[in-house]
């Protein structure tokens, strides 16, 4: 968000009622994640380079998405979209993206491409054990389980799952407790408690975890780290992007096809299992730290699909 206040005074360097205070400036950067002030900044630069100013008006906002509109994803669309409204909201001017013809123009490309939502299929319990079953013992093999288990486990999302630090992690008798100091609906850091009790099945994630601290002799730090082909444990941790790789990696081991998974899938999974075995709502958020149940019921339906189908009583 620094980058982006800076860029906004250099282009409307003329107007002197844009003048934010260093310690303003730094404030407003410490309110957005890492991730969303990349790609803010990234989004910016964008418009930038396409012909855009800023402050900008709404009917050059709507130009450039038609202009864009059969060669963008709508979802990128959205984004351009909350980037330059996050960037005039921050540097005080008025947001064009609220008013017209900018929201109708974005409208109608929804409309006319009618583009579905594809979210990452849920890696269920099944699967994870199939993948689990069929899993090396090197050393490799031993981080992807313990990175599965707990992701799963958890309800974590990636960016989540790859934060953790060992210092997070409390081992007890009826499990681990791990502290989650950041997500992405706490940015302000107040942090919470997740239990991850000891598993019941023949794939333990406590077990799976302590394995993987023990073999990369792991003491501090970072709890999921690179591992190359030398088998050597890096010291930094994992990127999110590994996450997804992983997942890819190991469904396509046991041939599930990989183009519908992603890191993601680890959290869906979670909740559709847990759906699927008759937890509720408020215990499912409990672990995951979803909002509300509104979040949670993309899951839920999926889960019931089968449950008193119409189709299986007559068929």
């Amino acid at each position: 968000m620094v980058d982006q206040i800076d860029q906004l005074q250099l282009i409307a360097q003329k107007d002197r009622s844009i003048d934010v205070p260093t310690s303003v400036r730094d404030l407003v950067a410490a309110s957005v994640a890492d991730n969303s002030r990349r790609a803010y900044t990234a989004d910016l630069r964008r418009f930038s380079s396409h012909g855009g100013a800023l402050p900008s008006d709404s009917t050059a906002v709507a130009v450039c998405l038609a202009e864009h509109s059969d060669t963008h994803s709508i979802s990128t669309l959205r984004r351009w979209m909350a980037s330059l409204s996050k960037a005039h909201i921050a540097a005080g001017y008025p947001d064009p993206t609220k008013m017209e013809p900018a929201k109708s123009t974005l409208r109608g490309i929804c409309r006319n491409r009618g583009e579905a939502v594809h979210n990452a299929a849920p890696l269920l319990r099944d699967d994870i054990f199939a993948v689990l079953d069929e899993i090396g013992s090197g050393i490799r093999d031993v981080r992807d389980q313990a990175l599965l288990l707990i992701g799963f486990a958890g309800g974590f999302r990636r960016s989540e799952l790859v934060g953790l630090d060992v210092s997070d992690i409390v081992f007890v008798r009826r499990g681990l407790v791990i502290n989650l100091r950041r997500s992405k609906t706490d940015q302000a850091g107040i942090g919470r408690e997740i239990g991850i009790p000891l598993g019941k099945t023949r794939h333990c994630p406590v077990s799976a975890l302590e394995d993987w601290l023990r073999v990369a002799s792991i003491e501090s730090g970072a709890v999921f780290r690179p591992v190359d082909r030398h088998s050597h444990v890096g010291a930094g941790r994992l990127s999110s992007e590994a996450v997804s790789v992983i997942v890819k990696e190991r469904v396509a081991a046991v041939g599930i096809d990989p183009g519908r998974y992603s890191g993601h899938s680890l959290r869906a999974g979670f909740c559709t299992s847990a759906a699927q075995a008759g937890v509720s709502s408020w215990k499912i958020r409990q672990q995951t730290g979803h909002a509300s149940d509104a979040m949670l019921a993309r899951y839920i339906r999926s889960a019931e699909l089968f449950d008193g189908n119409a189709a299986g009583a007559v068929l």
